[in-house]
């Protein structure tokens, strides 16, 4: 391999905005994986920060080589990756929109503070609620189309596919199904794309003498999108899980490792919508949203997909 193109592996930089149990998460998973050589940490709270970077850094070299250290916003200068992740978290019995008033002004400090040093790479949301916050991002760093997008619904389609390998007692690397549209109340699944090894799911249940109909998909939708807020009724918050995520996005990002997920961005002009993000299956690379997949989807998930954006629009209205 030429020299030039080890460097640029080598010195891979990411910055993470937020160190709360999200950011602090990602940042361990990032560290474990090696996915980066340099990870900084930055947060309002700098001793947080800092803590956290330490405990991080002192684990067993083997298991994670990156230099982790608590950093300020001029750190974002020569960052592969910015994620972001602060703002507040849900609380029993909200949905995601209930963050909009907190978390879209800090959204925009947040975006304020980097602008000034921001040179090239990527920039990933994960604060929630993630399709708003991904679009106004997006708008207010004025980058190239899909430089800036968000985890969406990567998190729901893991819980999904895990949902269904259980029920069908198989391996989740055998089964693919997305849930798209709004990260929260009005996503969906896209059933009729839902394969076992690139068989159609009724296809494969009537092989195998397993029952799959409507009783069946709600039984397990609903299992999967009560998981979050049982998960934080239970804990108080969700972290593990969408650190995961983050990692096999990271890592098609640092790596060049393309990969599709059912990420957020700005949609220009896919399925006739525009103007607003939302979670459709995409192609993530080296320059974050490559590429958005236009699949085909029933008339009735066409629909749910514009009732989605329909719903998001309004709320945009009332924070422009």
């Amino acid at each position: 391999m030429d020299n030039k193109i080890y460097a640029a592996i080598d010195n891979r930089k990411v910055a993470i905005i937020g160190s709360g149990f999200v950011g602090a998460s990602i940042a361990y998973a990032l560290t474990i994986r090696d996915l980066a050589s340099e990870i900084v940490l930055v947060d309002s709270d700098s001793k947080k920060a800092s803590g956290e970077a330490l405990d991080i850094q002192h684990g067993i070299p083997y298991m994670g080589t990156s230099a982790v250290r608590a950093g300020d916003y001029c750190d974002c200068k020569n960052c592969d990756l910015i994620i972001i992740t602060a703002g507040r978290n849900r609380r029993v019995g909200e949905d995601r929109l209930d963050l909009i008033s907190d978390n879209i002004g800090t959204m925009k400090a947040v975006v304020d503070k980097i602008k000034p040093y921001y040179t090239h790479g990527v920039i990933m949301v994960v604060s929630n609620p993630v399709d708003i916050l991904t679009y106004k991002c997006s708008e207010w760093m004025n980058l190239p189309n899909g430089k800036v997008f968000g985890t969406g619904c990567i998190l729901d389609t893991s819980r999904l596919v895990r949902s269904i390998a259980n029920y069908t007692n198989l391996n989740i690397e055998a089964i693919k199904c997305n849930i798209v549209g709004e990260h929260g109340s009005s996503q969906f699944p896209v059933w009729s794309r839902l394969s076992i090894a690139g068989i159609p799911m009724k296809e494969y249940c009537n092989s195998v003498g397993l029952p799959w109909g409507v009783d069946q998909k709600e039984e397990i939708y609903n299992q999967v999108k009560n998981m979050g807020a049982e998960i934080i009724a239970d804990k108080g918050k969700t972290h593990y899980g969408i650190a995961t995520c983050v990692c096999s996005l990271a890592d098609a990002v640092l790596n060049q490792r393309l990969t599709v997920a059912p990420v957020t961005s700005p949609l220009q002009g896919e399925y006739g919508i525009e103007g607003v993000s939302l979670s459709i299956p995409s192609i993530v690379g080296v320059n974050g949203v490559e590429h958005r997949l236009e699949e085909k989807w029933t008339k009735e998930e066409r629909r749910r997909l514009q009732d989605c954006a329909d719903k998001l629009k309004r709320a945009l209205r009332e924070f422009d």
